[in-house]
């Protein structure tokens, strides 16, 4: 399971910019004007074999007038809370200021470990102005340029060489399913994992999970035996508060990375909204199954069957390419269906480990290559020989080996994934299909 790496500091130092250049994506909005950041931004960096999440967050300000003033602290506030590492990152060109000797106070009482990095090295002449920020008494600040990648790989080895190794008590849980109740405030996380649990001595044991935050919780009545993940651990319902908005990104990484299934909850009475969206993506990216559970159904103001195949089109369409998915309507108040969601993961669980024979897959998807190949590019032809799947992967995952695999397109590996759909069930389970030479 990967760790979780802090960027925090005063507003525009660059810390979008660096968020980008480690991600290798353009997902932070980067302005030179300060306070562009104001929600924190998620993604995965992988270097040296090792793999972590990085959150960006808003630019940290104090006695401002700007209106987002506390909301963007607290963010910075719960970035370092969580995280097993933290990023400071400073201006080489305007030395140290007022704002960074108050962020360096804040980090030094965390007792977390922290780089921190000079940026905006644009050139040899700024490389004068590092050794300033010794004053703050956080360490050796290393010396990057976000924008044009200089001393980042030096960086990376720092923040590899810092992250705690990943904990080896998951290996005990290989064997049990793992399901994370995830979803905006007020979706109904809470109300449902109450639900589940019933009676506490119908719970054997709660384990500390590999990343500082994640409890996993032991549900095992009525035929089901699998773990509960819950980042804030699982509580008894006179104590249950639900989340507020700005814990509910950072606490669902913890939740999503420490699970097999996820069950993404969205609130029948308000739905689908771009959070929805943003913590499908999460999921995603983490390869984690996926049930979608419509809560408050039985409070919804339409709840006849045309406005729920409507409602259920529109969670496809906001969150395609990605379709095949089950979704469940039902109401955690009332109870209404949530067996039907346990009874579903489990199902999501069983197809994500599922493993098609060599030579099943071979006899329908080399006929299916056949009636419709691959388009010839430049008048060569794309010959695909043979297929297997990649035992003990993540998720599912298909290698096709082929004459010319980097001619290979992607309409043509949905065309592949599809067909495999059609053929067996991974209903709920992200697939990988990878082309390689024969």
């Amino acid at each position: 399971m990967s760790q979780l790496v802090a960027i925090v500091g005063r507003p525009n130092v660059g810390k979008s910019t660096l968020f980008n250049r480690l991600t290798e994506s353009r997902q932070a909005i980067v302005d030179g004007t300060a306070g562009t950041t104001r929600d924190r931004q998620y993604g995965k960096v992988e270097w040296s074999g090792r793999e972590f999440s990085i959150v960006d967050t808003g630019g940290w300000v104090v006695n401002s007038d700007d209106i987002f003033e506390e909301e963007i602290n607290k963010q910075v506030a719960v970035a370092i809370e969580q995280a097993d590492e933290v990023l400071f990152v400073v201006d080489a060109m305007n030395g140290v200021t007022d704002l960074d000797d108050h962020v360096a106070e804040i980090l030094r009482k965390s007792k977390k470990p922290v780089i921190l990095v000079a940026n905006k090295v644009d050139s040899n002449d700024w490389l004068y102005n590092v050794p300033e920020f010794y004053s703050l008494g956080l360490g050796d600040p290393y010396p990057v340029s976000a924008v044009s990648g200089y001393g980042t790989g030096d960086l990376l080895d720092e923040i590899v060489k810092k992250l705690p190794e990943p904990n080896g008590d998951d290996e005990n849980l290989d064997e049990i399913p793992k399901f994370a109740i995830v979803g905006r405030p007020n979706a109904g996380k809470s109300s449902l994992i109450n639900a589940f649990i019933g009676e506490d001595r119908h719970i054997v044991t709660d384990i500390a999970g590999t990343t500082r935050d994640s409890i996993y919780t032991r549900y095992n009545k009525f035929g089901f035996d699998f773990y509960l993940v819950d980042t804030a651990g699982i509580r008894k319902k006179q104590k249950v508060n639900e989340d507020i908005e700005y814990y509910s990104v950072i606490r669902s990484i913890r939740a999503i990375e420490a699970s097999d299934v996820c069950i993404l909850m969205i609130d029948a009475t308000r739905g689908i909204e771009a959070q929805d969206a943003n913590i499908f993506s999460l999921i995603q990216r983490n390869k984690k199954g996926l049930v979608v559970c419509v809560n408050k159904w039985d409070i919804a103001e339409d709840r006849s069957e045309k406005a729920q195949k409507h409602f259920e089109q529109a969670i496809r369409n906001k969150l395609a390419p990605f379709t095949d998915f089950p979704i469940i309507f039902g109401s955690a108040l009332t109870k209404q269906r949530i067996f039907k969601v346990l009874e579903t993961a489990v199902e999501v669980y069983k197809n994500r480990r599922r493993e098609i024979p060599t030579s099943q897959l071979n006899k329908v998807m080399l006929e299916a290559i056949g009636a419709y190949p691959p388009p010839a590019n430049k008048g060569k032809y794309i010959k695909i020989k043979y297929v297997t799947q990649l035992k003990g992967a993540q998720i599912p995952t298909f290698i096709f080996f082929c004459n010319l695999p980097q001619w290979v397109k992607e309409p043509y590996r949905r065309f592949l994934e599809n067909k495999i759909r059609d053929t067996w069930d991974f209903h709920g389970t992200p697939i990988a299909i990878f082309m390689r030479e024969k």
